[in-house]
């Protein structure tokens, strides 16, 4: 992986991050999953207000998008609220990926 400091301007530049890589307890999977949609829930929030602030209108993408992530969250908890039921653990693998356009 490169440092930051070696990459430039390169359109078409895509690097891969690892987030997230291993073994949860349900408890454990669903405290990182969940902080990390409220997070960006909140970004979108934030978004969307400072769009009403100082255009007089929110959002409407981050209003959708924040719906989405909603629904998204609400299905992961059942999810893993179905493997802790059953006394299992979970594996999770979150990689971004970035790209310079």
């Amino acid at each position: 992986m490169e440092t930051p400091q070696n990459i430039t301007n390169q359109p078409g530049k895509v690097d891969n991050f690892v987030l997230i890589n291993g073994e949860f307890t349900p408890d454990d999977a669903l405290e990182v999953i969940d902080h990390l949609i409220t997070e960006k829930i909140n970004f979108h929030k934030r978004k969307s207000f400072s769009n009403e602030i100082r255009f007089g209108h929110v959002d409407d993408t981050s209003t959708v998008r924040s719906q989405e992530l909603r629904l998204c969250k609400q299905s992961i908890k059942n999810f893993i609220q179905s493997a802790k039921n059953d006394g299992k653990t979970l594996n999770i693998y979150s990689t971004i990926t970035i790209e310079i356009i």
